[in-house]
Formats: structure tokens, C-alpha cells, sequence
């Protein structure tokens, strides 16, 4: 890791309709607009969603950079996040966001070294901790099946 303080830069571009375009050096431009709930049209990327996505997103890198250090094996790792925008004290804001990993692991690792590093992955989440809304963890753990040997009986 490159020493802190880190900077980064996105811009955006939009006219009186139609999409925003989110640029940023380097990579691709993405295209957003208001999400239905804001009766914006199906089918775009929003700040809301791009705001969830970037939470999902921070968890897992976050995640294996504390399995790595913790020497947890895992296989895969998907992160649902649900947020609610609701207004507080006439302001509108995320109020609360619950994050949902469901991870896929070895046969026979110990559940508990697994949930302690799912909650380690939380409390590191840089996004997660630069934003004021209450974060709930909700883990759910799966086990890969044992793989079967089959007897071989010896004819002779």
C-alpha cells in the first residue's frame, strides 16, 4: 500500500436532461440518472446504487486483505447490500445500510475464525466507515461438500 494520504479524483457531466456521465482518470466513463425512486428511468446506474455498489465492493477487498492476514481459505465471497433513504430532521439521507456476505469456504474451516474475520472485514471498510448511516453485518457462512472417496474393490 502507498503511504497516506491517498487522493483521488471523478468528475461528472450532465445537461438540464438526460444522463450524467461519471468519468474518472483511467477508467471507464458510466452513465447515471435518477433511480425510479426518484422517478428516474429503469435500467441506470444512480448515486444510490453506485453509493450500495461501492460499499459491496470495499467489503470484499476488504475481506481479503484481513483473510490474508488471518491465513483464512475461502472460496468465494457474494456481498448484498440493502441501504434506506429516509429523512431525518428535514434532511434526506441514508439512514442505514445493511451488508449481507455470504461466504463460501473449505470443508471443515473453523466457523468462528470465519465470522471473526467477516466482522474484522467490516470494521476495516474504509467506505463503510466515512459514512455517518448505522451499518448492520449479516453473514451467512457455506460450506463446501467434503469430496468422496470411493473403495475400489481389487479383482483378481
Amino acid at each position: 500500500m502507498h503511504p497516506l494520504p491517498h487522493h483521488y479524483r471523478a468528475q461528472a457531466q450532465g445537461a438540464a436532461t438526460g444522463d450524467v456521465t461519471v468519468v474518472a482518470p483511467g477508467l471507464p466513463p458510466i452513465a447515471t440518472q435518477p433511480p425510479p425512486e426518484f422517478d428516474g428511468p429503469e435500467g441506470f446506474w444512480s448515486p444510490e446504487t453506485l453509493l450500495l455498489a461501492s460499499i459491496a465492493d470495499c467489503y470484499i477487498l476488504s475481506l481479503r486483505a484481513v483473510a490474508r492476514a488471518s491465513k483464512l481459505e475461502w472460496i468465494s465471497l457474494q456481498v448484498d447490500v440493502a441501504g434506506v433513504l429516509d429523512k431525518v430532521d428535514g434532511v434526506t439521507r441514508f439512514t442505514r445500510f445493511t451488508v449481507t456476505p455470504r461466504l463460501l469456504l473449505p470443508a471443515g474451516t473453523q466457523e468462528s475464525t470465519a465470522l471473526n474475520v467477516l466482522k474484522k472485514a467490516k470494521s476495516v471498510c474504509l467506505v463503510t466507515n466515512s459514512l455517518h448511516a448505522e451499518c448492520e453485518l449479516a453473514p451467512a457462512l457455506e460450506f463446501a461438500p467434503q469430496p468422496t472417496t470411493l473403495a475400489i474393490d481389487s479383482v483378481t
